[in-house]
């Protein structure tokens, strides 16, 4: 199933996507996620309403003519991975990891599909990092080694990991470069039957122009070993978002600039680029 979040009438609702003549439709309206949680309140999973249940709209709407909102309006956490393609280490001129390199972006950071991307004024390099994002759909805290993480999954998605290039060079860490608002663009949909353990195809364009081309069977970690490796430090609550990873091919953003992030099976993420507006 593939569905989307975005503006109807008066408020958001969730749509079902189906894919027709080549094109994105969102085609029904979907209830809400329901978030099952223990005896204690704590948060379990994210139970997505099925795709039989969606009321069908008596015109489908184009998912590229209506107002798209991120696939989900609470994320606790965004944990991102790097340096998990070995093309794009040696492009950085960085050392080959032998574990997952593990930072995260700040919820502050999540953008919406069409919305801009803010270039920081006490930046001179900011970097698109297309990416393939994972959902957590259900309590992650110690996987065990080997085992599948699918089970604590709910889809996939398209995230754009927005990096100032030179702020990360100059801190020698990682939060501030990768941690400003709207640093972290996601969606248009959220597909829940996707398979990256076969290998599919992440695209990165700005303005027309390819600029990176790379496939997740290159990724050094796995899904597995990137939730079983995070799920021993902290718990994956349900809706967290995991970025994977970005393929060579990086590449700065300036004013004006239209980025695309293009997941072969997901859809494509698009953006435009401003800079900061000074007060």
């Amino acid at each position: 199933m593939k569905f989307c979040r975005f503006v109807y009438k008066d408020g958001s609702r969730f749509g079902l996507v189906e894919e027709r003549d080549g094109q994105l439709m969102i085609v029904g309206l979907l209830g809400s996620p329901q978030m099952q949680v223990t005896g204690a309140g704590v948060p379990e999973q994210l139970v997505m309403p099925e795709a039989a249940t969606a009321t069908a709209l008596d015109e489908p709407i184009p998912l590229d003519k209506t107002r798209l909102l991120t696939p989900f309006p609470l994320v606790s956490k965004v944990m991102c991975v790097g340096r998990n393609y070995a093309a794009h280490v040696r492009e950085l001129n960085h050392e080959m990891p032998t574990e997952p390199l593990v930072f995260s972006k700040p919820p502050s950071s999540l953008l919406a599909p069409g919305a801009e991307i803010q270039r920081p004024a006490i930046s001179q390099k900011v970097d698109y990092e297309g990416e393939l994002g994972v959902i957590i759909g259900r309590r992650c805290r110690h996987l065990k080694a080997g085992e599948s993480a699918r089970d604590y999954i709910l889809g996939y998605t398209v995230v754009n990991d927005v990096t100032a290039r030179d702020l990360q060079n100059k801190d020698k860490q990682w939060t501030r470069a990768k941690g400003f608002d709207t640093f972290c663009p996601f969606g248009p949909v959220v597909v829940t039957d996707l398979v990256p353990e076969k290998g599919i195809q992440v695209q990165t364009r700005v303005n027309g122009e390819l600029r990176q081309d790379g496939n997740t069977r290159d990724m050094m970690f796995s899904i597995d070993r990137i939730i079983q490796y995070i799920s021993e430090f902290c718990t994956l609550q349900p809706g967290d978002l995991i970025a994977t990873g970005t393929p060579e091919g990086v590449g700065p953003l300036v004013h004006g600039d239209v980025v695309e992030v293009t997941v072969e099976g997901i859809g494509t993420l698009r953006n435009s680029v401003m800079d900061e507006p000074v007060a």
